[in-house]
């Protein structure tokens, strides 16, 4: 019985050897047909082989050049924790002809960038030669500089150093060298005539440059391996990229962790500002201001439920810290909210760290200034709206496990990207619904985050296990004192007096009034105590300066001089 079992695996694991060698033989233009515009002028594409892996590309029996995938060669975790798979094709003059990404999970990608962005950025590397030191942004001498995609610097970064990295291997693979250094001793059969080839460039004029080697034949091999340019290139090969992102970032991670000590000291000494409450003001509204301008709009570090997502999937697909080092900005940002999870809560991140949130909070601030009316829900309303977010919440991380790229665009529920990431730079409809957002907080703070924040509802998880309880209450509050329930307009004080953490936005206005004792009763009775007793005592002073111990004079009638009672 247990042959026809064994007969069938055997049969099914052919069918897959056939299949997998037939996918392998498949020529590379039927795989994937824009790279017949990287190579205008051929007629044959060849099959993906060889070590690493490449396709050759002819115009009749003339080599032309080659065309490959990025991630047969190398896998460089990007944002999203992915590699981004390109296909890439360079001509013998070791001249890049074309790129164009086939294949990646990177959230500003997905929604955000458009096709006509991506192309003007890849259009930058035709002409580039495989053996160039290209970086993104401002170079140093001897780099070749290309410009970033606004909003998504790590994704191009990543990018080129994958691009690059890749296209050195398969050049090196192929013996083209660098033009800069001397090729090691050749015997070729014949003299190379030289011959032309010519690609599309930047523009759409085509270029002619002289190829590498004859027509018929593929560029002569070095007989020793090349180091692919100058000494420092072939370091920052083996670096890893986030390694040289850290580097060139110094500025801004010297900023950031200034900004989160700051904030420690604020949170620290938090009693001794909620006694100022004008102090307090110019603190807070300060740091939203920094949180709004240098982690959002410069630093472009603000989180996403995307973030919790990707590093969700990371842990149960297996872990890899270079995915998250990327960034640095995220990195630092998130492991300090990682803490205050468990110190504080969610509150810190929410209500001083977020950007978008610190968009609506001056919002609301600027709206009050001009004496807009103000609109809240009922308790009972509220507490139900509470609800979406975490809705919302599944909703993602159950989409997200059959595919992260689908959950991404469901992610767009989060004007984040739109208002921060991209600076409102996107098409009318995203800009639409995160204007419409940020006015909606004018009226009734924090609208967003209150009742359809994703991101919020994730950190409210981890953030049960808080450590702190540093928001002090009174014995009196809520029994029968609701002055801090009414005053909180993020609506996280329950009629019992108790502060809600799971909703709490930390901004300490419960805690400026916790120490009014011109508002708060409890602290009006002690203050009202503390002002009688100098009176009191100022009274008994008198009395005593007049009268006895005993209440009456000293001396009186019939007392002789003496403390007696005189005798009736």
């Amino acid at each position: 019985m247990k042959y026809p079992a064994i007969i069938l695996r055997l049969l099914m694991l052919c069918l897959l050897v056939v299949v997998a060698a037939t996918a392998r033989a498949e020529t590379i233009d039927a795989r994937y047909p824009a790279v017949k515009g990287f190579f205008p002028q051929a007629d044959r594409f060849g099959a993906i082989e060889g070590n690493p892996p490449a396709a050759a590309v002819y115009r009749g029996d003339r080599l032309l050049g080659y065309a490959y995938l990025t991630a047969d060669i190398l896998r460089i975790p990007a944002y999203s924790g992915h590699p981004i798979n390109t296909l890439v094709g360079f001509d013998l003059a070791g001249q890049i002809v074309g790129i164009r990404i086939v294949e990646h999970q990177e959230p500003i990608l997905v929604v955000g960038i458009t096709e006509e962005r991506l192309q003007q950025f890849a259009r930058q590397y035709q002409g580039k030669s495989v053996f160039d030191d290209v970086v993104i942004g401002a170079g140093t001498p001897g780099q070749v500089a290309i410009d970033s995609i606004s909003g998504a610097t790590i994704t191009v970064m990543v990018e080129n150093a994958t691009l690059m990295r890749s296209v050195r291997r398969v050049a090196e693979a192929r013996g083209l060298t660098p033009p800069a250094l001397p090729v090691a001793a050749q015997a070729p059969a014949e003299p190379v005539q030289p011959a032309t080839t010519t690609f599309p460039a930047t523009s759409d004029a085509p270029v002619s440059r002289p190829a590498a080697s004859a027509p018929g034949t593929a560029a002569p091999r070095a007989s020793t391996p090349l180091k692919s340019g100058p000494a420092s290139m072939a370091a920052a090969e083996e670096e890893p990229i986030w390694v040289g992102v850290w580097r060139q970032r110094t500025f801004q991670i010297a900023i950031m962790i200034a900004g989160l000590t700051i904030l420690t000291l604020i949170l620290v000494f938090q009693d001794w500002l909620a006694k100022r409450p004008r102090l307090l003001v110019y603190v807070r509204d300060g740091f939203l201001l920094y949180t709004i301008f240098f982690i959002g709009w410069y630093s472009l570090a603000q989180l996403s439920v995307v973030n919790v997502l990707t590093f969700t999937h990371s842990i149960m697909r297996g872990f890899q810290w270079e995915g998250f080092l990327i960034d640095p900005m995220m990195f630092i940002l998130w492991s300090f909210v990682a803490v205050t999870l468990l110190l504080w809560g969610r509150g810190v991140y929410c209500g001083w760290l977020c950007p978008f949130g610190a968009l609506q909070e001056l919002t609301q601030q600027i709206a009050r200034r001009f004496n807009i009316r103000q609109f809240e829900f009922s308790q009972m309303v509220h507490e139900r709206l509470w609800a979406l977010k975490y809705i919302i919440l599944l909703a993602l991380f159950g989409v997200s496990l059959q595919s992260l790229v689908q959950a991404e665009r469901m992610a767009e529920i989060e004007p984040f990207k739109t208002a921060i990431t991209m600076r409102f730079q996107r098409e009318w409809g995203y800009v639409l619904f995160a204007a419409a957002l940020i006015l909606v907080s004018a009226i009734n703070r924090k609208f967003y985050c209150k009742y359809l924040c994703p991101l919020g509802a994730a950190l409210t998880i981890p953030g049960k296990f808080r450590i702190f309880d540093w928001l002090r209450r009174h014995r009196e509050c809520g029994r029968p004192c609701q002055v801090c329930a009414v005053e909180c307009e993020v609506q996280a004080i329950r009629k019992n007096g108790e502060i809600n953490a799971n909703e709490c936005h930390y901004c300490l206005d419960c805690q400026v009034t916790y120490w009014n004792d011109r508002k708060c009763p409890p602290e009006v009775e002690r203050r009202k105590r503390r002002e009688r007793a100098p009176r009191a005592l100022e009274l008994v002073r008198a009395m005593e300066s007049h009268m006895g111990p005993s209440g009456l004079d000293d001396v009186g009638p019939g007392c002789d001089g003496c403390s007696r009672r005189p005798e009736r």
